[in-house]
């Protein structure tokens, strides 16, 4: 299993603005994009749909840009990868739709997906942004308190 690169970025970016969570200005994808080295339209896009998601707060216009929509401490990569990808469904069989599946009748492995899926998504809404902005070697800070704000 392999995320998109996509959903690499967004959690880059995302961990980035979670460095500057509490800061007084808007971030701004061109900002981020120099920043993290995410290209500047693949970070624009990702502003777009991880505003529609509702991880963040957007403001179009001058002295606009965006901000996290909950603390770094609140928001999961879990919730990440569903905001770029999707609900985290690991086969077919764990969607409630239809699919082709010449086992399904008599497929003995299928009542334990639920379980597989489930712990995949656990382990992803284990890991905050909160944790992923702390630079390795140093202490966690608060999610409340930036561990960096811009000049």
């Amino acid at each position: 299993m392999r995320l998109s690169s996509l959903t690499d970025y967004a959690v880059v970016l995302l961990t980035a603005a979670a460095r500057h969570c509490g800061g007084v200005a808007r971030l701004n994808a061109t900002m981020l994009a120099e920043e993290t080295g995410v290209p500047l339209p693949t970070a624009q896009k990702l502003v777009s749909r991880l505003s529609a998601a509702g991880l963040i707060d957007s403001v179009r216009g001058t002295g606009g840009g965006f901000r996290l929509s909950r603390p770094p401490s609140a928001i999961t990569i879990a919730d990440v990868v569903e905001a770029v990808e999707g609900p985290i469904v690991m086969t077919a069989c764990v969607d409630a739709g239809d699919h082709d599946c010449n086992l399904s009748g008599n497929c003995r492995v299928k009542p334990h997906w639920n379980a597989v899926n489930e712990a995949v998504r656990g382990a992803l809404a284990g890991v905050t942004l909160a944790q992923l902005a702390v630079q390795p070697g140093t202490q966690a800070a608060s999610s409340e308190t930036p561990t960096r704000v811009l000049a």
